[in-house]
């Protein structure tokens, strides 16, 4: 069943922007310190990818550049917050690729400080040649961005809109791929992970996972992943969509409602506002391992899994992997957050 789901994610248009399996870790020197015994923490660094800082958006975005390329698509119109990586690496690869890239840029974060303003994916945004519109408070995204395409087609381009976070059941079929990885290492490594622990922000990387797992017989219940923008029920809902979605894409049956974990405990006060258990999350990794977690998704999610470890919420001996969906160029937007 593995090899022939392979094929068919091989037939759709896609482009090049991973060269290879990102690795998998053993986090021991944080299993030491933080006094862990009962479980085995493992990270897979999706922020380890050689082009343009990583991070989980640029598995979505094979799919979908490949998508606007077949299509003789000429400008990518994408949208996020004024600190989204996905749009950071949407003007990457872009720029790669000799295609024009807009930004629309909204404000979901009540941060107006010039770090955040001008500071990390916004300076790497211009630095890729981007041509950014950063929206006043309150002005929809994905209302602008319709309207700019249809500019951009009256003024002749192609233009192709990719939608906030490359979230769409063509984008998630990114992570149906990389279950692929997850299960070799398992296969050469003769471990089997009981839970893959992820953020959930629009929703894609769990929804691709999920549907990855389904094709090659695992169940999606062996993901749970943490909320950083919607809440709980929301963002059950939406995964589950965009899994059944991309399953349908592949020809694969649907996913049932009780097998999407979402948990939504660890948002905090909202989407890109640091919690003081994020923090302690960035400095027990940084100082342990040299591994620099965001603020903004994988440090809520991996304080949310240091959580449900303290909890007892796995069994005795359980093989745990964290995946690391990068972000990091986005701390450097965070500076005041930090108390030094």
């Amino acid at each position: 069943m593995r090899d022939a789901q392979k094929d068919i994610l091989d037939a759709f248009d896609k482009v090049t922007l991973i060269e290879s399996a990102t690795p998998i870790q053993r986090l021991q020197k944080l299993e030491l310190r933080l006094g862990i015994k009962r479980v085995n923490l493992y990270i897979k660094r999706d922020d380890h990818m050689a082009f343009a800082g990583g991070g989980n958006k640029l598995r979505k975005l094979e799919f979908l550049l490949g998508e606007a390329i077949a299509q003789g698509c000429d400008t990518i119109v994408t949208t996020g917050g004024l600190q989204s990586n996905h749009a950071r690496l949407t003007a990457a690869a872009s720029a790669r690729l000799g295609l024009d890239c807009e930004l629309v840029l909204g404000r979901v974060v009540p941060r107006h400080d010039a770090e955040y303003e001008n500071n990390g994916n916004v300076l790497l945004d211009q630095i890729y040649g981007a041509k950014l519109h950063v929206l006043p408070q309150g002005e929809k995204a994905a209302k602008f961005a319709a309207n700019r395409i249809q500019l951009l087609i009256e003024e002749g381009k192609r233009p192709y809109l990719i939608p906030m976070g490359g979230s769409s059941p063509l984008g998630a079929l990114g992570y149906a791929k990389c279950s692929d990885e997850i299960m070799q290492y398992e296969r050469d490594n003769d471990i089997r992970f009981e839970k893959v622990l992820l953020p959930n922000g629009s929703s894609g990387t769990h929804a691709g996972l999920a549907a990855g797992f389904v094709t090659r017989g695992r169940s999606p219940t062996i993901i749970r992943s943490y909320s950083v923008l919607g809440e709980q029920e929301q963002a059950v809902q939406q995964t589950l969509k965009l899994a059944n979605d991309a399953l349908a894409l592949v020809g694969s049956s649907e996913i049932a409602p009780n097998q999407i974990d979402v948990d939504g405990n660890h948002r905090g006060e909202g989407y890109g506002i640091p919690t003081a258990e994020a923090l302690e999350a960035i400095a027990s990794l940084a100082k342990t391992e040299g591994i620099l977690l965001d603020p903004v998704y994988s440090a809520k999610a991996f304080a949310g899994m240091l959580h449900d470890i303290a909890a007892g919420d796995f069994v005795e001996g359980a093989n745990l992997l964290f995946l690391f969906t990068g972000g990091g160029p986005g701390v450097y937007a965070y500076r005041s957050a930090f108390a030094f």
